[in-house]
């Protein structure tokens, strides 16, 4: 795969208007999530749409040279539940190209205050229009519990639909705040990828980090313009429902890193110790320990 380190990080004087302000910035300091101006142009999200039909049909410009044990990967036997493929901006040249767009790495910069932003994992996601489907229904948690391999704290994650997103198409969902909680568990379960642990137990996880926190639980549906996307920090609780419309939902759960974020060791209670998919992937630093900085797999969106 080819090196992404002289993209060049400049934005026009439009793109520059489409920044968060102050006052945006303020806002995702205080609640968590914000919700961005058009940064995608209509053109841009129909060939997101059209290049992710080609992906289900089986195109590929590369392949990941192993699959980690842990991969969410949709193939067409798995049938019609809901459809994960991580790694999109590897395998597909044309949805990798739009998702390093500058100017999407450049808000993610404003938000995290940050110099820098690296890919760090995306997903794409595809909810078919089957209100009774379980798999449709992603229950609440953030994304920090999963990351537990990264040093950062000031890690967030863009949705972006190829369409309008709102309810009715199962949206994204924030727990407004809840980026400030203090958490009651401990690291065994916590560090668990939400679909290793049952709907149930993070409903309550959800309802008691709340309670100790005596916090409300105000849950915000993100209505996301067609071309818009939400950015949410990853100790923000999210989640999302049913697709009750008549046509599938397709978006890119976009997973982004500061620059100073770095590999971590993490070990549960019992010894046995954390590893996230990178692992097997990504070259290794002088000290031996996965470089979550390599170019293959977490190129530079933004550099100022």
């Amino acid at each position: 795969m080819t090196s992404h380190a002289s993209t060049p990080f400049q934005l026009t004087a439009s793109e520059r208007e489409l920044l968060p302000s102050d006052e945006d910035v303020a806002q995702y300091a205080a609640h968590g999530w914000y919700l961005s101006k058009k940064l995608l142009t209509d053109e841009e999200t129909e060939t997101l749409e059209a290049a992710s039909e080609n992906f289900y049909a089986g195109h590929r410009d590369r392949t990941l040279p192993r699959h980690p044990p842990k991969i969410a990967y949709w193939e067409p036997d798995q049938g019609p539940v809901q459809r994960h493929n991580d790694y999109i901006h590897y395998e597909d040249d044309t949805i990798g190209r739009i998702l390093r767009k500058p100017l999407i790495g450049a808000v993610a910069a404003r938000l995290a205050q940050a110099d820098e932003i690296r890919v760090f994992q995306s997903t794409m996601i595809y909810k078919p229009p089957r209100p009774g489907e379980q798999s449709n229904i992603v229950p609440w948690h953030f994304d920090r519990h999963y990351w537990s391999t990264c040093s950062s704290e000031d890690m967030l994650t863009a949705f972006i639909p190829f369409h309008d997103c709102d309810e009715e198409l199962g949206t994204i969902t924030m727990v407004d705040g809840s980026h400030r909680w203090k958490e009651t568990g401990g690291n065994d379960e916590t560090s668990l990828h939400f679909a290793e642990r049952e709907r149930a137990q993070l409903d309550q996880m959800l309802q008691e980090n709340a309670d100790f926190n005596n916090a409300e639980l105000r849950k915000i549906p993100m209505n996301i313009p067609r071309g818009h996307m939400s950015f949410h920090h990853c100790r923000t609780y999210h989640g999302s429902g049913a697709n009750v419309a008549d046509r599938p939902r397709r978006a890119i759960s976009l997973h982004l890193q500061d620059g100073p974020n770095h590999y971590q060791n993490f070990w549960r209670s019992d010894g046995e110790q954390v590893a996230y998919n990178h692992d097997v992937l990504v070259r290794r630093t002088a000290s031996g320990v996965p470089d979550y900085s390599d170019p293959e797999f977490c190129p530079v969106l933004w550099r100022s």
